[in-house]
């Protein structure tokens, strides 16, 4: 968020929820849960610098303080949407979601580092050195689509996944 932006109100949260499916609301409050285990983490790890004086430390820890609140304000808006339906409210499956996002979100990076090592010169972790720092030209992206293409439709015969 931009320091000139200002998060958006309870009251619009609330409006803006009230059409979700509940699964998307139980996906944003464990969204909500894994970030304000973050900013909880990095108080922990900022505290003792504030101890020390630092005032810039100090301040981020109040700052994320306020966030906090405001995140567990709508986890609880969420909540009492979900029970508004009649549905129940299950703090196990949100905590359990939130560590399946995080094992959505490692294996997802585990996947695009194999894709991008048929491109070695494309992944900046594979060591190898970029073409043309870190471009192609039109007529080598193109060639070595043709390539992959005319691979994939050897190798598979039902196309491409995208």
């Amino acid at each position: 968020m931009s320091a000139n932006a200002a998060p958006i109100s309870l009251n619009r949260f609330a409006e803006a929820i009230a059409e979700l499916p509940v699964g998307n609301l139980h996906a944003k409050a464990a969204e909500l849960r894994n970030s304000v285990a973050h900013l909880v983490s990095s108080n922990e790890q900022l505290q003792q610098y504030a101890v020390d004086g630092d005032q810039d430390c100090s301040d981020a820890i109040r700052e994320n303080n306020e966030v906090i609140e405001r995140m567990q304000s709508r986890i609880s808006l969420l909540r009492n949407e979900v029970e508004g339906r009649g549905l129940p409210w299950d703090d196990h499956q949100i905590s359990t979601m939130n560590g399946n996002l995080e094992d959505q979100m490692a294996n997802s990076r585990g996947e695009m580092a194999e894709e991008n090592s048929a491109f070695p010169e494309a992944n900046p972790s594979s060591g190898q050195p970029r073409a043309n720092g870190g471009s192609l030209g039109d007529e080598e992206l193109a060639r070595r689509l043709s390539e992959r293409l005319n691979e994939s439709m050897q190798d598979e015969n039902d196309g491409i996944h995208l």
